[in-house]
């Protein structure tokens, strides 16, 4: 068998060069960290959870018209994606406080904001992912004015879909992030959803409860990671028929 391209590996993913040019293949992986990277574990289970729920988001918004790097998934834990250009920023939509801007503000976690509030952080493990304004990320031209308006559009549509599935099956998503991708086509681009959608890069709450069912049950010891997530999944109805593996497979390149 051949070896695949090792293109770029990351906290929870792998990239490698796909089969046709201009795409990719994405292996989830199992492993947890939190705090930039402070705390770290291998989670049996996660990676392939992580792949469907993902798969389940993102065509979702191709159905709707909000384009992403999906194209389609390949196996338990592995998705075929176009290949993009990372704006180097991650977009964040909160609708409850919790997390940095409940202790930057001094809110009481849970607490309903105004409105969906989008800010922007710049992608640099080293720097902590600092919170970051327009005006800094149009001075050191990480994106343009343009890209900014498509990446606003993009954060609040991606916000009414996970807010209206999730809410239909009593889960409030508190706040997420998402990563934008460029797409070229010629001397011309576009802006897609990248990256991954699922309980790593959402707070989701259960409506009644308020039961964490992400990833602050790594972050807080909250009990099992992989149960929050299966019941994330159980909800969607996309929950495997057959058992996520409890141990960790081994990865033919």
């Amino acid at each position: 068998m051949a070896r695949r391209k090792l293109v770029y590996e990351g906290k929870a993913k792998i990239l490698y060069e796909g089969p046709e040019p201009g795409t990719l293949v994405q292996y989830f992986k199992d492993d947890a960290t939190a705090f930039n990277a402070e705390k770290k574990d291998v989670i049996d289970g996660k990676g392939a959870l992580n792949n469907i729920l993902s798969e389940f988001f993102m065509k979702g918004l191709n159905t709707l018209g909000v384009p992403t790097h999906f194209i389609k998934r390949l196996n338990m834990r592995e998705q075929l994606i176009r290949e993009v250009e990372i704006v180097p920023l991650e977009v964040i939509v909160r609708n409850y406080a919790a997390g940095t801007l409940a202790k930057r503000l001094g809110l009481e976690e849970g607490t309903a904001l105004p409105r969906p509030i989008v800010e922007f952080c710049l992608k640099d493990d080293a720097l902590g992912d600092p919170l970051v304004a327009e005006e800094h990320i149009l001075a050191f031209n990480w994106a343009s004015q343009q890209d900014l308006d498509d990446m606003f559009v993009l954060a609040h549509r991606v916000n009414d879909f996970l807010s209206g599935v999730m809410y239909g099956v009593g889960i409030r998503v508190a706040d997420f992030k998402i990563e934008i991708g460029r797409v070229y086509d010629g001397d011309f681009s576009h802006l897609v959803i990248a990256d991954e959608i699922s309980p790593d890069s959402c707070r989701l709450w259960d409506l009644k409860t308020g039961e964490k069912l992400d990833k602050d049950v790594f972050r807080r010891n909250l009990g099992s990671l992989t149960d929050a997530y299966a019941e994330v999944a159980r909800r969607l109805g996309v929950l495997p028929k057959i058992a996520v593996p409890i141990s960790k497979p081994t990865l033919i390149n």
